[in-house]
Formats: structure tokens, sequence, C-alpha cells
């Protein structure tokens, strides 16, 4: 049952598992890994995809993890803010998490101009080619990143403009850190770009919050005040999650 649940939380890290990576990660024989695999498919926990022979998080997992989501919901705790936010700037506020190597946007307030970013709830990008993705890889631990993204492999590229590279991402990573704010120009989407930070929900899970708006209005001036109301949104969601905690 532990090494069951221990492969179950391995969907946490990466969107899929081969059944090499599982023997090793549990450091189980071959057959046994096999077994627990098989088991976790039969009740729906994991599904295998017929072409790569890899395995999926299945629709049982999905249930559960939205079963949760509906009673621990970073929405319901971040939309204020994005209100906030798109009201502010005329811009469109987007709400993500991490999902391996993907980003879930979770929700948005979209801009109500002629010319605006779409707003993507729902939608799946891939991490390294936005603002929320970068913002919240910058908070994996080492391993967790490395078993995500093996050294020296490539990357998918979205635009001409996205990170190609493992290694060009863990620099991207460091400035990231550095400034403590994470930048896409033009890397999800031509003629778009956006700028994102992290918090930590009700849960103690990262989430990450950003505003995007067409590269024509995105000057320096305004980037900067962008990341000052970030700055400041993040910290009263952070102190309303101390207070919550506290009274709970």
């Amino acid at each position: 049952m532990n090494n069951a649940l221990r492969l179950i939380l391995l969907f946490r890290e990466q969107p899929s598992v081969r059944l090499m990576e599982a023997r090793e990660y549990l450091g189980v024989a071959h057959s046994t890994a096999h077994r627990l695999l098989a088991m976790l498919a039969y009740h729906g926990f994991v599904r295998q995809d017929p072409e790569s022979r890899a395995y999926l998080a299945g629709p049982a997992l999905v249930e559960v993890g939205l079963a949760v989501v509906k009673t621990l919901d970073v929405r319901e705790q971040a939309r204020p803010y994005l209100e906030e936010l798109a009201k502010r700037f005329g811009e469109t506020a987007h709400l993500a998490v991490l999902e391996g190597n993907l980003v879930r946007y979770m929700d948005a307030v979209e801009s109500d101009k002629a010319l605006r970013v779409t707003a993507r709830t729902g939608a799946l990008m891939p991490a390294h080619c936005t603002s929320l993705g970068k913002a919240l890889l910058a908070e994996l631990p080492a391993e967790s990143f490395q078993r995500v993204y093996p050294a020296g492999s490539g990357l998918d590229r979205v635009t001409d403009h996205s990170i190609d590279s493992v290694d060009k991402l863990r620099d991207e990573l460091v400035k990231v850190r550095r400034r403590g704010y994470a930048v896409n120009s033009e890397e999800s989407e031509e003629g778009v770009g956006s700028v994102a930070m992290t918090f930590r929900d009700l849960t103690n899970r990262w989430a990450a919050i950003a505003l995007a708006a067409p590269v024509s209005r995105l000057s320096l001036q305004r980037t900067e005040e962008m990341v000052d109301a970030l700055r400041d949104v993040v910290h009263r969601i952070d102190q309303s999650t101390v207070d919550t905690q506290v009274e709970s």
C-alpha cells in the first residue's frame, strides 16, 4: 500500500511515469513495479498510453483531485485579487498552478479592452513558456526540477522566443529567484507579455498570479508598476493565509 501511494504522489511532480522510472523510484523489482501499476490502472488511478506505454493520471485520480479542489479552492482565495489587478491596470489577470512540466490556468479576469489577452481558464501550457510557469518552477526543490527536466534535454518552443533547453531554463530561474518575479516576453504567444509572482494557498501549495498584456502596452515603467502591485497583492494573500490558519 505504501509503494502504491508513493507512485500516486509521483504524479504531482511529472505528467507521466514509465515502468522503469517506477521501478527505480521505488527501488523494487520490475515485476513488483508492474504489479503496482496494474493495480492502480485497474482502479482507475492511472492509465497507460497505448503508443508511448507510459502511465498517465487516470480518471479516478482526477476525480479525487477535483473533489479536493472544490473544498479547498485557491480560486476562491485569489479571485478578489484578480479582480483588483484587472480593474487597476485594465489588463488580464491570471491564476495558475503547476502540474508536472505544465501550468494549469485555474481562473482569470479578462481585460475589457478591444486589444487584450484572452482568458485561458482551464488550459494547460508548457511551464517554461509562461511567466506563471517559470515563477512556479523557481519554487521547486532541485531534485524535483531534475525529475521533471532531465539535464541536457531540449524543450519544445511555442514561439520563436521560447526557451529551448533545460540549461537556459535553469539560468532563467536563477534570475526569477533573484528578482522575485518571472517575466514572459512573447514566449507563449506572439505579441503578448506578462509578469507573475507566487504565493502559498490555504493548503500550503504554491500557486501563481500574473498580469498579461499586449507587449505594445508593456513599457518598462508600466511593467515595474505591475510588479509593485503584484508584490503588494502577494503580501496580502500570504497575510490572509496566515490569519486564516491561526483562526482555525
